[in-house]
């Protein structure tokens, strides 16, 4: 007899999360916006309700340089437009206990020294 899994069902949510993942990081990339994000900053911004604001708090955290040049909403709406082109659709959260694997995993994941952000060959929004 097996024994159960420490996270029950962990499966269910991995495609949906990694078309949603992929998209992002597609509409981020055409948009020539230099971030990226994996599923540790998916849960991180899990909490927040709704995929604008979640962008919107995102953006206004991390690359609120881009605020001088560009409203909220316009970035919001741009990668929400193109995101929604390749896998429509909104990211759900998966359980609290999904969570917590996911942000273990992708801490043993990550590299030593933290991600390396800065792809040569991408094009870029004024300011990005």
């Amino acid at each position: 007899m097996s024994q159960p899994s420490a996270i029950p069902h962990s499966n269910e949510h991995e495609p949906h999360t990694h078309a949603q993942l992929c998209a992002f990081n597609s509409a981020f990339a055409e948009l020539g916006l230099r971030f990226r994000w994996d599923k540790a900053t998916l849960h991180a911004l899990a909490s927040i309700e709704g995929e604008a604001a979640r962008l919107a708090a995102y953006i206004e955290t991390h690359h609120a340089h881009l605020l001088k040049a560009y409203s909220i909403d316009f970035l919001c709406e741009a990668i929400l437009g193109r995101k929604n082109a390749q896998a429509p659709g909104v990211w759900a959260p998966a359980p609290a206990t999904q969570h917590t694997a996911a942000r273990q995993m992708a801490q043993q994941q990550e590299p030593r020294g933290g991600w390396d952000w800065s792809e040569p060959g991408l094009p870029a929004l004024a300011g990005a």
